[in-house]
């Protein structure tokens, strides 16, 4: 019988397959600590997809380092030093070395690769999930305000569309709010939240700067959504940003064919009777699923998504509209 079942997850026998999506050394453990562990102990195997070395960290980098500038020796050094601190949490949390496989993707550089090489970032992913084999996928929520843990959504969603047999998809969200009592959560024993809290020790880089916050999110119920369940696609986009902002921002659209992107004064939009945006049949297509992402052009030092990204139907509402 496996240990602490969730209720509304499926059980965990003995030959479970999880597959941790992480986008940075620290996500596994905080978004996915109590879980992995409940699946080693009922005797399932764990893998974790490590999509970058969360390089493109600078603060605590100056911080614990004593430097101002850092260029890319110091940023290769800071991701050795992350994926060290990683390879020691998942020790901790009693997976074996052998339970990592690393990317080496840019941080903070997910987003592009999934709009500017779609094809091979998909064929990637599509790779890693084919050598493993799960049954169970845990990924970042689509609500997630990291730019990296949007797209990482997005990534294995358009990885398994056409599989015959997809595994069972549950969303964790680290960088935003859940709703109150949204979703399933993990019931853990004493000791298995008390080597979660090992696990993040581990981090140190992190925990310079960040320790407070990194220990509230580790303290609280791990939270699993199961993508059948979240909320549905929709035809209209749920943007209405502010016209003098828009010749600054991008729409990007990204489906199993490909990427499409347009300035937003050029994009294929149409106005709603109640005002709001949706795309042109023709910027659309009928491949699914199918994602739109709103992101600002401009330099900007705040890293996350203001508006981020949501799941489209493959065709538009019937409906009266007017070009915007």
């Amino acid at each position: 019988m496996p240990t602490a079942a969730l209720a509304g997850l499926p059980a965990f026998p003995a030959h479970s397959r999880l597959l941790v999506v992480a986008p940075h050394p620290d996500d596994e453990t905080i978004a996915t600590g109590l879980l992995i562990q409940q699946v080693r102990e009922a005797g399932g195997e764990v893998r974790i997809l490590l999509l970058t070395a969360g390089d493109n960290n600078p603060w605590p980098q100056r911080w614990l380092e004593r430097r101002l500038r850092i260029g890319p020796p110091e940023r290769r050094r800071w991701a050795q030093r992350r994926c060290t601190e990683m390879r020691q949490a998942i020790e901790r949390l009693g997976l074996s070395q052998s339970s990592l496989r690393s990317l080496g993707w840019p941080d903070l550089g997910v987003s592009n690769r999934l709009l500017q090489s779609t094809g091979n970032a998909l064929a990637t992913i599509r790779r890693e999930m084919e050598a493993f084999a799960p049954d169970l996928i845990a990924l970042p929520s689509l609500l997630d305000r990291h730019p990296d843990h949007g797209a990482a959504h997005v990534l294995v969603r358009l990885a398994l569309a056409g599989q015959a047999a997809s595994p069972a998809l549950y969303t964790y969200l680290v960088h935003g709010d859940a709703d109150d009592g949204e979703g399933v959560e993990i019931q853990a024993t004493p000791a298995q939240l008390s080597r979660k809290r090992e696990a993040l020790l581990a981090h140190r880089s992190q925990l310079a700067l960040s320790g407070g916050r990194m220990r509230r999110w580790v303290d609280r119920p791990e939270r699993y959504i199961d993508v059948g369940q979240s909320s549905p696609a929709t035809a209209v986009l749920p943007w209405q940003p502010p016209r003098w902002l828009r010749p600054w921002l991008r729409l990007s659209v990204v489906d199993p064919a490909g990427a499409r992107g347009w300035a937003w004064p050029d994009a294929p939009l149409e106005r709603t009777p109640d005002g709001r945006f949706r795309l042109l049949p023709s910027a659309r297509g009928q491949a699914v699923p199918c994602f739109a992402h709103l992101a600002l052009e401009l330099p900007s030092p705040w890293i996350f998504d203001h508006w981020g990204w949501c799941e489209l139907h493959a065709a538009p509402a019937a409906g009266d509209a007017v070009v915007a």
